[in-house]
């Protein structure tokens, strides 16, 4: 997204973009929940949309569920309302983050130590992409505002893998839309890259169904997160970590000729109440392991 002190080459291993992308989360962690407006309602969206793709997605008690990307915690609420009594299980590639979910779920970490197989919350520092879970052992895989730094194929495969027969994957993740305005506005300044790729829900149903999962529903929709100007607006983005880009990206600060520029470009976009939006092209998804 904006542009931040961990820049990637195009052919970047792997490793070097996912740490990456945790150094910039494990830096917004402190931050995060005062910025993140537009991650909470995308949240109460995703809960929303699980509960009309299947109301009788109440497990039993004792089932495990997994928050993929659980970030702070936030999430954790939504899914003891999905299914209370699960036991959950709250995965983060940042160290801060799940430092911050533990608490919110309540959970000291001499609890989990001394019996983890009785814990209400588990919190797991691990990747996405590589799930250090044992196959065919959950029930559901919960996903908010995590998979769009993933591999869509990698990624889905995993959660396929870790799905009993049966079980469900709830995700909301971002389209190619995501921050238009931002990619016009420094379109206009220079060539460089400001935002990672993503991908479009045909592309994110076909990657569900070649890793061996049933596409039950999909929603897209487009969201604004605002504010009074662009300096604001972008400090936001920067708060909850959405700060790392692939690719080739300007390496020196903006100047005050170039800002200015910037500036005007983006008013365009300003809408009659008098904010500055930022577009989130949200796409929910809703996935069946057979």
């Amino acid at each position: 997204m904006p542009p931040s002190p961990a820049t990637l080459s195009p052919a970047a291993p792997t490793h070097t973009r996912r740490h990456a992308i945790r150094a910039a989360f494990e830096r917004a962690a402190p931050s995060y929940d005062a910025a993140a407006h537009i991650q909470r309602e995308i949240c109460s969206r995703l809960a929303a949309f699980g509960t009309g793709f299947d109301r009788s997605l109440a497990l039993a008690p004792g089932a495990r569920v997994l928050d993929a990307g659980c970030g702070t915690g936030f999430g954790l609420a939504a899914l003891d309302q999905l299914c209370p009594g699960a036991h959950r299980i709250g995965l983060d590639l940042a160290p801060s983050m799940l430092a911050h979910a533990r608490l919110r779920a309540g959970q000291p970490a001499e609890i989990r130590a001394q019996a983890p197989e009785a814990a209400a919350f588990l919190p797991l520092c691990a990747d996405l992409e590589h799930l250090p879970l044992a196959s065919a052992r959950l029930a559901l895989v919960w996903s908010s505002l995590a998979l769009q730094w993933c591999t869509p194929r990698t990624a889905l495969a995993e959660i396929a893998r870790v799905l009993a027969p049966g079980g469900v994957a709830l995700i909301a993740t971002l389209g190619p839309h995501t921050l238009r305005e931002l990619r016009e506005a420094f379109a206009a300044i220079d060539e460089h890259r400001h935002t990672i790729d993503f991908h479009a829900p045909a592309h994110w149903s076909a990657a569900a169904t070649g890793s061996g999962l049933q596409v039950e529903g999909v929603e897209n929709v487009a969201l604004q997160a605002c504010a009074p100007d662009l300096r604001r607006l972008l400090r936001d983005i920067k708060a909850i970590g959405a700060a790392t880009v692939d690719g080739e990206r300007r390496r020196q600060p903006l100047g005050r000729t170039a800002w200015a520029r910037l500036e005007a470009h983006y008013e365009r976009h300003r809408r009659p109440d008098g904010q500055l939006p930022a577009t989130y092209d949200l796409i929910l998804l809703a996935l069946r392991k057979p």
